[in-house]
């Protein structure tokens, strides 16, 4: 059993990047993908054990709420965790307290993946990728001195009663969304989509993407495309995607991630 356990949901990489660069900090750390059902439940023996996730629809991403209600941890165990946003904190890190009473949380912005509702160059604050990737590895190590020296949040994470509404309607929302899926002239049947979805949503027929309805807008499809070939209606043509640099699909379809 590693010293450490990372839970991560990660879409289109930034968040595994996160949590790659603070179990660098922290060393001997098992990264657990919460993409389906996590492979590893029993973390009683971890001495520290953390959540990092991104912001979706203002709470959390798919089922990761379930997923986190059905691991174990110790009592004694210091418990972190770290959310990445694009323009608002939303209920995601109040759902986690809720659930293991977190020791230290805290959340940090990044450019947005959500491609239908606004290009990732519009950020809070402003900031290219240079930057946001600098300020992201800054980030990751500042957390992972924390997390070592047992830090303390001095408050609970905000409640944020109107985003958990806003979350509650996520499904409805990408079922409707996921009938304006398609494949460009671009697409050349690589398969990137069907390996990337963790709901197992796309299917090729024909050496096309095919979209079911079971869409929780992690956006990995489009975002990790490698010809930008996926396109969400007409709003995200000619829209730069922004996969993360530092994760590959591999990584990302990783059930676990050891680092020493």
């Amino acid at each position: 059993m590693a010293e450490n356990i990372i839970y991560c949901y990660s879409g289109a990489g930034h968040c595994l990047d996160m949590a790659k660069r603070i179990a660098k900090v922290l060393g001997d750390t098992d990264i657990v993908m919460m993409r389906a059902f996590p492979v590893k439940t029993d973390a009683t023996e971890a001495k520290r054990v953390g959540f990092i996730f991104s912001c979706m629809a203002g709470g959390l991403p798919g089922d990761v709420e379930s997923y986190i209600k059905a691991i174990h941890i110790h009592p004694d165990a210091y418990k972190f965790a770290v959310e990445q946003y694009a323009g608002y904190l939303g209920c995601g890190l109040h759902k986690i307290d809720e659930i293991v009473d977190l020791d230290y949380w805290t959340g940090i912005s990044n450019h947005s993946t959500a491609i239908w509702l606004m290009p990732h160059t519009l950020t809070f604050p402003p900031t290219s990728k240079k930057q946001a990737e600098k300020r992201i590895a800054d980030k990751a190590n500042a957390v992972g001195k924390a997390v070592l020296a047992g830090e303390r949040s001095a408050k609970k994470p905000p409640k944020e009663a109107a985003f958990a509404l806003m979350s509650k309607g996520l499904g409805a929302t990408h079922v409707k969304r996921v009938k304006t899926f398609a494949a460009n002239d671009n697409c050349v049947g690589c398969g990137t989509c069907v390996k990337v979805c963790p709901k197992g949503n796309v299917r090729l027929e024909g050496g096309r993407p095919v979209f079911g309805e079971n869409c929780i807008g992690c956006l990995g499809c489009v975002q990790l495309c490698p010809k930008s070939a996926i396109d969400i209606g007409k709003v995200t043509v000619g829209r730069e995607r922004f996969p993360n640099p530092n994760v590959s699909v591999s990584e990302l379809t990783e059930k676990l991630i050891h680092i020493d």
